[in-house]
């Protein structure tokens, strides 16, 4: 099977006024047809400049996007966003939904702009609002609706053309514990309903390893472990990924033991570290770690690492 979004020695620099600071840096992904891929780690990490290159929200600096076997990457801006509307789906952290039209017009607005008749889309938003469980609220302003209803309404409009694959950033981080439990549900059945591929953007390790086919993990700008989510407990291997584990809360935790935390703090991305870019905050570094930066190394069918501990040489 071929992938759907292929993403090959990546990088997004920003520069302002003499200034870089690295987005993402020399990233390779595969995201395959029907997944939910869940992109984590914590705040700062590259996640939402992934998201957005993926979703054609952003431009690379360097590397190459690919999407359906076709090199995207140079796309013009106005190609990008008709590629955009036509086959991605965004879901925003913050709804960015029309607060002076009802939860069907802001459902309707993308077949608007794709030039479907004013019967079809009602039709049409009408039949998604009912799948997320939002069609009595219809006629409803989305500044009358609660976070969750909010976030069901943009998971509809994000479905009207019915796109390749869905983006998610932080759709649950605004929400409260149950309602997040609920949107995560929705998702999910979505997802085995209709085959979509999701790609979701989550910092809650915990979360995404229950839902997700495949877990990427990233820390400063660079992807340094994907594996299968049943399998992010088991078999991770990432001294950084083992440190996020080892800070998720269980009530069947053993709690004599203390819980791990990342000792000192994230060097800047204005200043990263020649070698590894975990290196000062790693316990098992060694000298390699500080000359040359880990390449990733497929352990096993499906699960890549990017640590001198496992290879990583060039």
């Amino acid at each position: 099977m071929k992938p759907i979004l292929k993403l090959q020695d990546a990088s997004k620099i920003y520069r302002q006024g003499g200034v870089k600071t690295v987005g993402i840096e020399a990233v390779n992904l595969e995201i395959y047809p029907h997944d939910f891929v869940a992109i984590t780690g914590r705040s700062g990490c590259g996640k939402s400049t992934l998201l957005n290159i993926l979703g054609c929200m952003d431009e690379l600096t360097s590397g190459s996007y690919f999407f359906d076997g076709e090199d995207i990457t140079r796309l013009k801006s106005r190609a990008g966003a008709a590629l955009r509307n036509e086959k991605i789906g965004y879901v925003f952290q913050a709804f960015n939904l029309v607060n002076e039209i009802s939860a069907l017009e802001n459902v309707c607005m993308p077949l608007g702009y794709a030039g479907v008749s004013k019967r079809e889309r009602d039709a049409v938003a009408h039949e998604l609002l009912a799948r997320v469980g939002m069609a009595e609220k219809a006629n409803k302003r989305p500044v009358n609706l609660s976070g969750g209803e909010q976030q069901r309404v943009a998971i509809a409009r994000a479905l009207a053309l019915e796109p390749e694959i869905v983006v998610l950033d932080e759709a649950t981080s605004a929400l409260d514990v149950s309602v997040q439990k609920t949107v995560i549900e929705l998702i999910t059945k979505l997802q085995r309903e209709k085959n979509i591929t999701f790609g979701f953007i989550c910092h809650d390790i915990a979360l995404v390893q229950q839902v997700s086919h495949q877990i990427a993990v990233m820390y400063l700008g660079n992807l340094v472990e994907t594996l299968p989510g049943a399998e992010l407990s088991s078999k991770a291997m990432h001294p950084y990924t083992k440190a996020l584990m080892g800070a998720v809360f269980d009530i069947h935790m053993d709690f004599s033991k203390p819980i791990e935390s990342i000792e000192s703090e994230a060097p800047s991305p204005l200043d990263l570290p020649k070698g590894c870019p975990f290196q000062g905050r790693c316990e098992q570094c060694m000298d390699i770690c500080k000359k040359e930066k880990p390449q990733m190394t497929e352990v096993e069918p499906g699960h890549q690492v990017a640590c001198h501990l496992y290879g990583g040489k060039k």
